[in-house]
């Protein structure tokens, strides 16, 4: 069994079903209200999980520095509100500027990576808390002295500083209702579906491209890259531009389907939840592929959803349910990580074989 890399994948989302089943039948809640909440939750979140496969498969692990794309998005989204903007044409400027900022800090995180080759996923995690102090100071104390306000809704009674919850009236749900569709006493946000379905297939093509076939080289073996030609530097480069790109494209989406964002701590976890449902996918830290991507966000997502309920309903405390969520994702990663290892180096394994070869 170990032998098939699909039985291997498919082991960790099996068990995060199996767990989720079980939670459902303890949450005691209807079937309908448990699939509208996963869709709008996997419209929101799943170009973020995207975003993590890129850098996989070039070699990286898990980019968590996708916080400073998530940074970018926001940022976007505040000048566009400034700007008066509503609606999709509103959302289209965030999302470039967000892209743009994007492609600057994705090559300023590219040069610190690869200063500190082996330990990127911790330096993608320092560079996320960095960006975040940073991303702090502008707004509470540049907003309203160097960066003027554009609206006296956001800014403090001082007249500096954002506040710490924006309304984001003019772009709330502007693309999930763009083609309504109505499930009880909510909408399935179908047009948000589709675009993050467009959003899969570009990246599955880009996998498949020669780009696609760069980063799989360099990610399998930097070294017989190099000797073939190819300067794994500027790919390695390349795959965090993107994928930091993606953050902030995901960021906005998110937003506008909340309708509002908390300034100073919406993109802090983004990270952390977006590598958990990736590996609750079947993913590890060294492949990853959209499959993972799409059915890893359905997964956790339903576990996120009703760990709470279901611990509640188990314990018969909401205090005690609600930790559930911090179990689901921080527990996910653990157990993910844990399974793989161990599939990879139990005898007999194709992955344990080649750790001896």
């Amino acid at each position: 069994m170990w032998e098939n890399p699909y039985l291997r994948e498919a082991i960790v989302p099996a068990i995060f079903v199996v767990l989720a089943i079980i939670e459902f039948e303890y949450a005691g809640v209807p079937g309908l209200f448990v699939f509208s909440e996963v869709a709008t939750r996997f419209s929101r979140d799943a170009i973020m999980a995207l975003a993590l496969v890129i850098p996989v498969v070039a070699g990286l692990g898990l980019n968590f520095a996708v916080v400073i794309g998530a940074i970018g998005g926001q940022i976007g989204l505040i000048i566009a509100n400034d700007l008066g903007l509503h609606g999709l044409s509103g959302i289209g400027f965030a999302a470039l500027v967000g892209v743009g900022l994007g492609m600057l800090t994705g090559r300023l995180i590219a040069w610190c990576l690869q200063r500190a080759p082996g330990r990127e996923m911790i330096v993608g995690i320092v560079l996320g808390f960095l960006a975040d102090g940073i991303y702090r100071l502008v707004l509470m104390v540049g907003y309203g002295t160097i960066w003027p306000a554009g609206s006296e809704e956001m800014v403090l009674s001082r007249g500096m500083g954002l506040r710490d919850t924006i309304d984001f009236v003019a772009f709330r749900n502007v693309l999930d209702r763009l083609i309504p569709v109505k499930i009880g006493l909510g909408y399935f946000p179908l047009a948000t579906i589709v675009f993050v379905l467009i959003v899969a297939a570009l990246v599955l093509a880009l996998l498949k491209s020669r780009t696609g076939q760069q980063f799989k080289a360099v990610g399998l073996d930097p070294r017989s890259a190099m000797l073939a030609g190819l300067d794994p530097v500027a790919i390695k480069r390349r795959a965090i531009m993107l994928s930091t790109s993606l953050a902030a494209l995901s960021q906005v989406i998110y937003v506008q389907s909340v309708g509002m964002m908390n300034t100073y701590t919406a993109h802090r976890s983004v990270g952390f939840l977006a590598g958990a449902a990736l590996l609750a996918g079947g993913a590890t830290v060294k492949r990853a592929s959209v499959r993972n991507a799409l059915i890893g966000i359905a997964v956790f997502h339903w576990m996120f959803l009703l760990s709470p309920l279901a611990g509640q309903a188990i314990t018969g405390s909401p205090a005690i349910g609600e930790y559930f969520r911090s179990f689901v994702t921080y527990g996910t990663i653990c157990i993910a990580l844990v399974v793989t290892g161990w599939a990879r180096r139990r005898p007999g394994s194709a992955a344990h074989h080649d750790q001896h070869i």
